[in-house]
C-alpha cells in the first residue's frame, strides 16, 4: 500500500542535509521512490526538471555573451554556437538535456555542478509542484537555489508558463485510453504549514494497474482528513477524466473510504 507520513518542521525547512528552504511541504524520496519509477509521475517530474535546466544554462550563456540572441549591443561578449546534447543520471531517471555552446569555446555551464548538491530537493520540488500545482513562488525559490542569487519576475514568469501545462497535462490527462481492472487507493499524510499553523492534510493516491499488468498513478490530489466526501470528491475526478468502474478496488478498511468506494463504483468487488 501507499500509506507513508511526510513531515514539515517547525521552521519550514527541509530537515534533509540538502535543504532547500520555505517549501510547504516534505516528502521523503525513499519512500516515495519506488513509487514513482517506471510509474507515470516519472514523466512530468523528468519533463519539469529538463525545462528548469535548460533554461537555466540558456540564462547562463546569455549572462557570459552579456546579450539576448540577436541584440546588437557593443557590449556583446560572443557568439552563440548551438548546442550540444548531453545525459545527466537522476533520481527519476535519465534526462537528455541541450547544453548551450559559444562560438569561442570558453563558455561553460555550472549548472550540472551545482545539481549534484541540490538534486534531492530538487526532485522533491518537482514532486510537490505536481501535488499541488506550480506557482511562481515555488519556482522562483527553486531557481534563487540553484543559481544562489534571485533572478528577474520575467524569467521566473517565462518558466512558470512552460512548467504549468506540463503538470496540468499530466494531472488532467484522459484515463480512458485503458482499462484498469484493479486499483489500488490510500492517503499519504503531510504537513503543511497555513497561516501561521502547522495543520495535517492528506494526499490522496490512485494506482491503476491495466490489462498487462502494467501499473500507474492515475491520480493525485490534496485534500483534508479521509472522509466518504472527500474520497468522493477524489473519484468524481478520476471519472470525470474517462476512468471506468474496475473490476475491484484494493484499499485499507478506513470506513469513510469503503462507503465512498461502493458509492461511486457499483458492482465493484472491494
Amino acid at each position: 500500500m501507499f500509506r507513508d507520513t511526510m513531515f514539515f518542521d517547525q521552521e519550514n525547512h527541509y530537515t534533509e542535509d540538502t535543504i532547500m528552504t520555505q517549501i510547504n511541504i516534505t516528502i521523503n524520496l525513499e519512500d516515495l521512490k519506488g513509487k514513482i519509477e517506471n510509474s507515470s509521475l516519472e514523466s512530468p517530474v523528468k519533463a519539469s526538471l529538463s525545462l528548469i535546466l535548460n533554461s537555466l544554462m540558456d540564462k547562463e550563456r546569455d549572462e557570459y555573451i552579456n546579450a539576448l540572441p540577436y541584440e546588437r549591443t557593443e557590449e556583446r561578449k560572443g557568439q552563440r554556437n548551438g548546442f550540444y546534447s548531453r545525459s545527466l543520471i537522476t533520481g527519476v531517471g535519465g534526462l537528455e538535456l541541450r547544453v548551450p555552446r559559444t562560438r569561442d569555446g570558453e563558455f561553460s555551464t555550472s549548472v550540472f555542478k551545482k545539481y549534484e548538491r541540490w538534486e534531492q530537493a530538487l526532485i522533491l520540488s518537482m514532486m510537490e509542484m505536481v501535488v499541488n500545482g506550480v506557482s511562481t513562488r515555488k519556482v522562483s525559490k527553486i531557481v534563487e537555489e540553484i543559481c544562489g542569487k534571485k533572478v528577474s519576475k520575467s524569467f521566473v514568469s517565462e518558466l512558470t508558463k512552460g512548467l504549468d501545462p506540463i503538470v496540468n497535462e499530466w494531472r488532467n490527462r484522459p484515463l480512458n485510453a485503458f482499462y484498469y481492472p484493479y486499483i489500488i487507493v490510500d492517503a499519504m499524510y503531510i504537513k503543511v504549514r497555513e497561516n501561521d499553523r502547522v495543520v495535517s492534510k492528506g494526499v490522496y493516491l490512485a494506482c491503476g494497474i491495466n490489462e498487462k499488468g502494467n501499473r500507474e498513478i492515475i491520480g493525485l490530489q490534496v485534500n483534508h482528513a479521509e472522509s466518504t466526501e472527500n474520497w468522493s470528491l477524489f473519484f468524481d475526478y478520476l471519472k470525470s477524466r474517462g476512468l471506468q468502474s474496475p473490476k475491484m478496488v484494493i484499499s485499507d478498511a478506513h470506513s469513510g473510504l469503503v462507503k465512498s468506494i461502493k458509492q461511486s463504483f457499483l458492482g465493484t468487488s472491494w
